[in-house]
């Protein structure tokens, strides 16, 4: 029995080219958290510009690259977890292989915690650890199986979106009932102060008064210690509250449909052209527009709250999944075809660094925004921050395969391989090699 990190013969370069690409497309979204104030994200209305090329580039990301870039790495996630556990029990790993996947699981926890806590808040690597700890026993069900109950867990966590959304009405109108009932001199109940603070908290989150806004931009100007304050408490929501009421089920459903589309050869670009050109055209023709209309109907009711979940929330899931699916069909294509080595070579090498160029992103940028670095929070429109995404991709697509042309790994993946086997593993390449 030999356990040991996958080596550069045994790797699946179509897999470490849709990790790469879409690692770096999810930086078209995370730039905005980067640069803007935490309700800019979803709401340009909240901060960064509602007109013109601010909103223009607002409706492209919704419709092309809102979830669907992030759908791609989390189903790949669970794709490394059916090639980690197939390898180790190939060679009679037994008990062992469920050690090194459990040990790998928990170390990923950790580094998560930390790049939240002391980096960035927007940290994806603690969700796909926690749900992580689930995957193990669905490691053997067929392709067929896991994919269906990818599907109905998107199903159900639609569903979820959508009575959030009708709860969310309801407590909007109870809690505008309540300050009327204030104005007018008369003393409110328990519950109804309940709801209102409830209502505010989700008005907080979407739609900030300018004072909360001021404030946020202040803390992310000053130092590192109020950097701290600011991004923990935004960190703790994500990673405890938000996490189990609505992500877990989110990540939970990607990761099992990706070990499933794994299992079934789709990532490994074994299948038809026709197939790949199928999920292509359905996922682009079918998923953008529904994408689209449901952005610009949110736009048309000026940002409401409630109408956030009417329109995009329910529509969420199919819509990126789909356009997700385009994605990876299109990939797939450029994959089998020898004639674009000039796109996937590059893409691959950020794929194999993938969790270092992740990391590498988040403390650049943070540095350039923040104001313990150059201090450029809040100083550039939503549509302008994508001059510092060209920059950075730059910055992923040249150092990484010039990393890989002296390491078998980024600096992390070496970390986390050393940490998951619990053995220093090798950095660079034999002399004979």
């Amino acid at each position: 029995m030999n356990l040991e990190p996958v080596q550069q013969t045994e790797r699946i370069e179509s897999v470490d080219v849709l990790r790469g690409f879409s690692l770096l497309g999810i930086l078209l979204l995370n730039i905005v958290s980067f640069g803007l104030p935490f309700a800019a994200y979803l709401n340009p209305s909240a901060y960064g510009g509602q007109t013109g090329d601010n909103l223009g580039i607002w409706t492209v990301a919704m419709t092309f690259w809102e979830g669907k870039m992030r759908a791609i790495f989390s189903m790949l996630f669970g794709t490394s977890a059916i090639i980690l556990l197939s390898r180790a029990e190939a060679r009679g790993a037994g008990i062992h292989a469920a050690d090194i996947y459990y040990r790998r699981t928990l170390w990923l926890i950790l580094f998560g915690l930390l790049h939240a806590h002391l980096i960035w808040y927007g940290d994806i690597l603690y969700a796909y650890g926690m749900v992580g700890l689930f995957l193990f026993p669905f490691r053997t069900l067929r392709a067929k199986t896991l994919i269906l109950l990818g599907a109905a867990l998107i199903v159900l966590h639609s569903l979820q979106n959508v009575g959030a959304g009708i709860g969310i009405k309801e407590m909007s109108e109870k809690a505008a009932e309540a300050e009327k009932l204030e104005a007018s001199g008369k003393a409110l109940t328990s519950e109804q102060k309940k709801v209102r603070k409830e209502w505010n908290d989700v008005r907080d989150m979407f739609a900030p008064t300018k004072e909360k806004v001021d404030e946020e931009i202040k803390a992310h100007r000053g130092g590192w210690v109020d950097n701290l304050k600011q991004r923990s408490g935004i960190a703790v929501a994500f990673q405890f509250t938000m996490f189990f009421q609505f992500m877990f089920l989110d990540v939970f459903a990607m990761l099992i449909l990706g070990m499933g589309l794994a299992k079934a050869g789709v990532f490994s670009a074994q299948l038809s052209y026709r197939f790949y050109a199928t999920s292509a055209v359905i996922g682009f023709l079918v998923g953008a527009p529904l994408n689209y209309w449901a952005s610009r109907q949110w736009a048309a009711s000026g940002f409401d709250i409630p109408a956030f979940f009417t329109y995009l929330g329910s529509t969420a899931d199919p819509g990126r999944f789909l356009v997700a699916g385009g994605y990876i069909g299109l990939i797939m294509m450029i994959c089998k075809s020898s004639h674009y080595r000039w796109i996937t070579a590059p893409l691959a090498a950020v794929g194999r660094t993938a969790l270092s160029n992740y990391l590498l992103t988040s403390i650049l940028l943070t540095i350039y925004f923040d104001g313990w670095g150059l201090g450029n929070f809040a100083k550039i429109e939503r549509a302008k921050l994508y001059w510092v995404v060209l920059v950075m991709w730059a910055i992923n697509l040249i150092i990484s395969p010039i990393w890989l042309r002296y390491f078998r790994y980024g600096p992390a993946e070496w970390a986390w391989r050393s940490l998951t086997y619990w053995k220093r593993q090798p950095m660079g390449y034999d002399v004979k090699s």
